[in-house]
């Protein structure tokens, strides 16, 4: 993880395996070191599918693979047993520096049963993780970055951001009085100097960001996700009344050329 990267654990990681390989009498001809990746699956983890191409590519000089742990290789057991089995085809041992590893069969089974603890412990810290989220979002707190016109504070929480708060408020009286259309709100709100970051770039709104913007309950007080279903009163402060923003929803409603055919008739007094 990215903490081992800096507490130097991986240096200590790959001296111990050193000093193992010494101990065996092997000599260490290629490191490969995985910076910043987690093992919870082989996606996103070049160095691992490197040192696989590489012991493909030279199977009969290798004589093994030596990892601090075997839940360094990975901590689910399904993608563990699948590079185990790749090295097996090679002839190329799996050696542990910390744990006992072999080819006899109580050695497969141990190797095994340790991959499925690693795989178990990720799967606990998995479980606590999203259940830590929800009670946050139950609480009215969100976890992921606040929408232009807030900030996170200290504490991860959504608070004014007071040099575009006074814009976005504007942007959204103005859109309230259904004088402006989607593309005219945008060309205002980039003469107002709002912008959209992205990779920690500043980028223009466009028409689809500013849509997003007045669809979004967060300026109302309300909490919404994907993931869970209920609405939550938030936390931070509301930029716009629950009344002025089903104004601007029903504005938009009207506006929509996408509308099914099949919506409630209107009443003639309507």
């Amino acid at each position: 993880t990215e903490e081992q990267v800096d507490n130097f654990s991986l240096g200590t990681q790959e001296e111990i395996c050193r000093k193992e390989a010494s101990r065996k009498g092997m000599k260490i001809v290629k490191v490969f070191r995985e910076e910043g990746k987690s093992a919870k699956t082989i996606d996103g983890r070049p160095e691992l599918v490197e040192m696989l191409k590489f012991c493909r590519k030279n199977k009969k000089t290798l004589g093994a693979v030596f990892v601090y742990r075997l839940d360094r290789l990975s901590r689910k057991t399904s993608d563990y047993l699948s590079i185990r089995k790749s090295l097996i085809t090679y002839q190329i041992q799996l050696i542990s520096a910390s744990e006992p590893t072999g080819t006899s069969p109580t050695d497969t089974l141990l190797e095994t049963i340790l991959a499925s603890f690693a795989q178990h412990d990720n799967d606990v810290r998995s479980e606590r993780t999203r259940n830590g989220m929800h009670a946050r979002y139950m609480s009215g707190l969100i976890t992921r970055k606040p929408p232009i016109g807030y900030k996170m504070n200290e504490n991860k929480i959504p608070i004014k951001d007071m040099e575009t708060w006074d814009k976005v408020k504007q942007a959204w009286d103005l859109m309230a009085t259904g004088t402006k259309s989607l593309r005219e709100m945008a060309t205002i709100m980039n003469k107002m100097g709002l912008t959209t970051m992205s990779h920690g770039k500043p980028y223009k709104l466009r028409v689809q960001t500013a849509h997003r913007i007045f669809r979004n309950k967060f300026y109302a007080g309300i909490l919404t996700s994907p993931t869970y279903k209920e609405e939550v009163k938030g936390q931070h402060t509301p930029m716009v009344t629950v009344e002025q923003f089903y104004r601007v929803q029903s504005i938009l409603e009207g506006r929509c050329v996408n509308k099914s055919k099949t919506t409630v008739k209107k009443a003639r007094n309507n």
